[in-house]
């Protein structure tokens, strides 16, 4: 960014579904940033999104990585093709905002980080719902002991069948029930338990003539004893909720992954007086994602993220787990 520019200039790589629709709409609103450059293999999408937001068009990715009105690039690429330009990226000297999974790779993730930092650049994983402040209120009423002393962690994250040919259900582009939902009960349990977590336990299920997991759950531990049981799918009704069972109550949380702008969240708090169910702010976690990774450009914060890392760190572990497994179903769907 040079000096004295009043935005942080985005380039997108790739005109997916999740940046049409939420991302660049949302940089758009955010003071501090604009979007200049959209790339896409498709002359025309890449046409029909920049001018939606009133950037350039380019056909191919790496004219984006060349130009110099680009400050930071913006990847949301299947999960197979975020090592390659993630990196492709910061050798060209750009901050990078990548959508989750960082990597599939949990070595590559670490190099990844270490050569941003090296290179005086920042890299973050874009999970938005860590930003939403509905969680800092329920990690500040478990501190509080309004539920005792924290005895489990319960999540998932369940989203409708995927059409046919979708991303997600390509195995070559990165796709599966684990790295495409599983990152947030996973993410989530890190967000309350801490980095001190371990895999006791996985399994992982596709339906008839799929070649992915289209659906899974994991058993984690905490170093202090709390146990961590999360579930996730591509091919169930929606849920995305979490629960916080102590030793006086729990705390429930739903719309938890995929908060809308306009909703108002409502944690309810069960306890020895009752029920009660908090309403909450509402906040755009997609617009608060954004504004810390400009916030982190502008300070030149290039510390990895040490959320991002235990998450990578947990997901390969349940990958090992299951690898050690190879007569199970769950493995086929990770080897195939």
């Amino acid at each position: 960014m040079p000096a004295g520019s009043a935005d942080v200039r985005f380039g997108v790589l790739g005109c997916a579904d999740i940046a049409r629709r939420r991302v660049l709409p949302a940089l758009g609103r955010l003071p501090g940033a604009r979007v200049t450059v959209v790339a896409s293999r498709s002359r025309e999408r890449a046409a029909q999104t920049a001018r939606d937001h009133g950037a350039r068009p380019v056909t191919g990715y790496r004219e984006v990585l060349d130009a110099e009105d680009v400050d930071a690039v913006y990847v949301p690429l299947p999960a197979a093709l975020h090592d390659r330009w993630v990196e492709a990226a910061l050798l060209a000297g750009k901050h990078v905002l990548a959508e989750k999974p960082l990597t599939t790779d949990l070595l590559r993730t670490r190099a990844l980080y270490e050569l941003a930092e090296s290179r005086g650049l920042v890299l973050r994983e874009n999970v938005m719902f860590v930003h939403h402040p509905q969680h800092a209120e329920v990690a500040r009423l478990v501190a509080d002991g309004r539920i005792g002393e924290l005895r489990s962690f319960h999540a998932a994250f369940a989203v409708p069948r995927r059409p046919e040919g979708d991303i997600r259900l390509r195995p070559e582009l990165g796709g599966g029930a684990l790295w495409d939902v599983g990152v947030y009960p996973v993410r989530a349990a890190v967000r309350f338990l801490g980095g001190d977590l371990d895999v006791a336990g996985a399994v992982l299920a596709r339906r008839p003539g799929e070649e992915v997991d289209t659906s899974g759950a994991v058993l984690l531990r905490s170093g202090q004893g709390v146990a961590a049981q999360l579930t996730f799918g591509l091919d169930d009704a929606y849920r995305a909720e979490y629960e916080l069972r102590g030793s006086r109550g729990r705390l429930t949380l739903t719309h938890a992954f995929t908060t809308p702008a306009g909703h108002v969240p409502v944690l309810r708090v069960e306890g020895p007086d009752g029920v009660q169910d908090m309403a909450l702010p509402a906040a755009d976690q997609v617009e608060r994602s954004l504004a810390a990774m400009v916030r982190a450009v502008r300070d030149r914060d290039c510390a990895p993220d040490a959320g991002s890392l235990h998450q990578a760190r947990l997901l390969a572990e349940v990958v090992e787990y299951l690898e050690k497994k190879p007569g199970d179903p769950s493995f086929n769907a990770l080897s195939s």
